[in-house]
């Protein structure tokens, strides 16, 4: 097995990382009997294969795993529309090659004897990454910044509902919300009482991260019944969106295992809070040892230049990138007024009603987008705040004076796209998206999003039929 590394040390709380030698051992031990080869798809779910120890030891693991191209190219669920240049019945839907990305890999306490490793996605034949895949869409925009000798540091924290039946019960009642049992039955909000009755799992969950090197360090009751948070460290970008997708993925599992759901949806009921995903970033040296959004002379706030171009670059941005930041008709429900998620792009130093909130001060001192939701798919949200940032760097963009006061009452301020649809006509049209992402990138994920709003479209509602069935 190649134990190349690509990454520096993981630094604290690594805990359940291995090399590909220390698996090898264990295999041959009978402690690990299966190794999951996982990918992240366009949805931010994990896709791949669960491969046998003793097949393992025997092909030496040197080449990865095949895959079939189509989970490049579908919708939420696994149809293979049409439209996509990549993959599509013309082409055969041939395969492409999971490379493991030995760095990343795992045991999974929650999972008997086993470990993961995430793997890169490659065209065997033509011997390059595939332009689409979303963690090679991140790690493009972090050679754009290696190129300039930054290194990028980012965390998430992540918001999700937690349900006392099971995904099948669910399903079996249409996920309609009278059927749901929320864990709780008040507002959570930092209530560690309401938190005691689902502590339990809670617990499981942020020590079996711990164990399987995702470092968590908190978690809290959110503002919504049965609603809680996951804040996770901060580290190098590719750590930390490896963090977050593997995060999510073993939260369902856990849930799964213990007889209970989570739903990770920006807005599952028009009437409860949505569940963002924010999004902490800054910038240091190569070396990670000096943070050079710290200028403690300057104004305001101690942001060097580099910090305010930075910002200046994200909110120059923002609205052309929100496909990569709200990515499916839900996604653009959650932004509301007076609702915890914000509708301006405007920042602000401490400010819950702003796009953009400046945290921290000197090594800390950090920009955090609260626009994302607990939906985005991390490479892809991550990829575009750099894209943004870098971009302001480049073109010296200095950020409009700080807003103050109530966000949610201002009117002329930059808005985030009140829908897909709106999302869409941005992106298609911007030459920002074209010049950061470049055109086959720009046109997969459009393609993606037109399937989306379509599928929606087309679909008739509970709602609709309750307005218009008697009265229409």
């Amino acid at each position: 097995m190649d134990d190349t590394r690509k990454r520096s040390e993981p630094g604290p709380g690594s805990g359940g990382l291995i090399s590909a030698a220390e698996l090898e051992s264990a295999m041959k031990a009978g402690e690990i009997d299966t190794l999951i080869l996982a990918f992240c798809d366009m949805q931010g779910r994990l896709m791949g294969k669960r491969l046998t120890g003793d097949y393992c030891l025997r092909s030496g693991l040197t080449k990865g795993t095949h895959f079939c191209v189509y989970l490049l190219g579908t919708d939420m669920e696994m149809n293979t529309p049409g439209g996509y240049a990549l993959m599509n019945w013309e082409n055969g839907y041939g395969d492409w090659l999971a490379k493991p990305d030995w760095s990343t890999l795992r045991v999974i306490p929650w999972q008997e004897r086993t470990a993961l490793v995430l793997c890169d996605v490659e065209d065997e034949h033509a011997g390059s990454r595939i332009a689409v895949s979303p963690r090679e869409i991140l790690q493009q925009q972090l050679q754009r910044a290696d190129q300039l000798l930054f290194r990028i540091m980012m965390a998430s924290e992540l918001e999700f509902f937690l349900f006392r039946d099971t995904y099948e019960q669910l399903h079996s009642e249409g996920y309609r919300t009278k059927h749901m049992n929320a864990a709780g039955h008040y507002n959570e909000d930092y209530n560690l009482l309401q938190g005691t009755r689902n502590e339990p799992l809670y617990r499981l969950i942020r020590n079996s991260m711990n164990a399987a090197g995702i470092p968590i360090e908190s978690t809290k009751g959110e503002a919504a019944v049965g609603q809680h948070e996951v804040n996770l460290r901060f580290a190098d970008a590719l750590t930390s969106a490896d963090r977050h997708v593997i995060l999510k993925h073993g939260i369902k599992e856990i849930c799964i295992q213990q007889g209970c759901s989570a739903t990770f949806m920006a807005k599952p009921h028009h009437g409860w809070t949505g569940s963002s995903g924010h999004i902490h970033i800054s910038v240091w040296d190569q070396k990670g040892e000096r943070n050079l959004f710290d200028g403690p002379d300057q104004q305001p706030y101690g942001m060097s230049e580099k910090m305010r171009y930075f910002l200046g670059g994200i909110l120059a941005c923002t609205r052309d990138f929100s496909l990569f930041f709200a990515p499916t008709v839900n996604s653009y429900k959650r932004f509301a007024p007076e609702s915890w998620a914000p509708v301006s792009i405007v920042w602000s130093r401490d400010n819950r009603t702003s796009g953009l909130r400046i945290v921290g001060d000197r090594q800390s001192l950090r920009i955090e987008s609260r626009i994302p939701g607990a939906d985005m798919n991390p490479y892809l949200a991550y990829a575009a705040m750099i894209a943004a940032g870098l971009h302001g760097i480049e073109n010296r963009i200095e950020p409009p004076p700080e807003w103050k006061g109530n966000a949610y009452a201002a009117e002329g301020l930059p808005r985030v796209p009140a829908s897909l649809a709106e999302a869409m006509a941005l992106w298609k049209a911007s030459p920002l998206v074209r010049s950061a992402f470049g055109d086959q990138v720009t046109e997969h994920y459009y393609n993606m999003a037109r399937v989306e709003q379509q599928a929606y479209d087309a679909f008739v509602t509970d709602w609709e039929r309750m307005r218009y069935f008697e009265q229409g």
